[in-house]
This record gives structure tokens, C-alpha cells and sequence, in this order.
């Protein structure tokens, strides 16, 4: 059975949109492979962050990305946020943000 992949907001998704190209074609390949295998691809890919909080690391010509997502029952996972870094340590404001959507997914 394929996981699902799904978007915590339209605002998730244009900002994946606006990623330079090559980023971008790396993430959909992760993507996929994460729809066919689950998300536990393992490091340099996919890392936990902890307390359920994991991130997916897309690294090409044009820079560097991370994408935090979390997991939901029935073989779901939910991208919560993401942005292109712009220096070596991930800025806590980055990781509050999916954080905060990941409290709000699991309410629900």
C-alpha cells in the first residue's frame, strides 16, 4: 500500500511552486520515492527532528531546502512548511513555524 502525501495549506504548496527548478525536480523524485517506500529513507534524506517532526533535505546547484512534515494515521504524511536555507544552521523561526502547524494537525 502507497502512502499519501498531503499539503497543510495552498500556501505550502505555491511555496514549493516558487523553488528554482533543480530543487525542485529533486524534491518530486524524494516525493515519489517517499509515496512508494514511506519516509524513512534515512540520512543524508530524511532526518527526525523529534517529537514527531521530520524534515526532508533537497540540496542541488541553486542551493539548499528542507521541507518539514509529520505523519497521520492510515499511512499519511503532511508537509507542513518549507523554505530555502540561506545559512548552515536552520533558523529555529523555520522550525518553530512547522512545529506549530504540527500541534494544530494533530488536534484535528
Amino acid at each position: 500500500m502507497k502512502w499519501e502525501i498531503t499539503y497543510y495549506s495552498k500556501q505550502v504548496t505555491s511555496g514549493l511552486i516558487k523553488w528554482p527548478k533543480k530543487l525542485k525536480a529533486k524534491l518530486l523524485r524524494i516525493l515519489d520515492l517517499i509515496e512508494e517506500y514511506g519516509a524513512d529513507l534515512g540520512n543524508p534524506i530524511t532526518k527526525s527532528l523529534g517529537d514527531g517532526l521530520f524534515e526532508i533535505r533537497v540540496k542541488a546547484q541553486e542551493g539548499i531546502g528542507r521541507v518539514f512534515f509529520c505523519y497521520v494515521i492510515n499511512r499519511e504524511i503532511i508537509i507542513l512548511h518549507s523554505f530555502i536555507k540561506k545559512t548552515n544552521k536552520t533558523p529555529k523561526k523555520e522550525i518553530n513555524i512547522a512545529i506549530k502547524r504540527m500541534k494544530e494537525v494533530n488536534k484535528s
